[in-house]
């Protein structure tokens, strides 16, 4: 079998790998604050497991709108607005089964040959792969706890280039 060439550009996903090893060192007594697959660590809260048996009862078992209900994409949009500030419209919201699938449809729709992009580190191990699949080079930005897991400006800006999409340095500049 031929297989395209860009699959020998895609890794694979070690954040299970970073999983084992998180509960190896809680086996030995440390702290872990688990960032490693995106799965909480608590339960599903009781009221939204009633609700899914629910809505199983009512048959609600078929495939909904693609972007998402409109009522959750409703209730997203007003619930974005009054936490953040932000005007947001339900039409300019997407409901995924998680942040992967909609990084990659960002990746690949944003991203050519020759690119470089900027990503969060630590951050899903699956950007990188991603990125390098689309033929870019990933350029980390470090994501630091002493600064409650946040960048800092200057380190964005030093990354910045025309590879990045800062052409003229206007970015750089402002």
């Amino acid at each position: 079998m031929n297989v395209a060439e860009r699959m020998s550009r895609l890794g694979t996903e070690s954040a299970f790998e970073v999983l084992a090893r998180a509960k190896a060192l809680e086996r030995q007594g440390k702290e872990v604050v688990h960032l490693e697959i995106g799965e909480p660590d608590f339960d599903t809260p009781a009221h939204i497991k009633e609700a899914a048996k629910r809505a199983l009862d009512a048959n609600a078992t078929h495939y909904g709108p693609s972007a998402g209900l409109p009522e959750l994409r409703e209730a997203i949009a007003k619930h974005t607005a009054e936490t953040r500030g932000v005007p947001v419209s339900p039409e300019q919201v997407v409901v995924t089964p998680g942040a992967k699938p909609i990084m990659f449809f960002t990746i690949v729709a944003l991203v050519n040959r020759g690119d470089e992009v900027i990503y969060p580190n630590p951050g899903f191990p699956i950007y990188e792969s991603v990125i390098r699949w689309a033929g870019a080079t990933p350029v980390a930005l470090p994501i630091v706890e002493d600064r409650g897991f946040a960048f800092c400006a200057d380190d964005l800006v030093s990354r910045l280039t025309p590879q990045t999409g800062d052409t003229g340095g206007v970015l750089r500049d402002a």
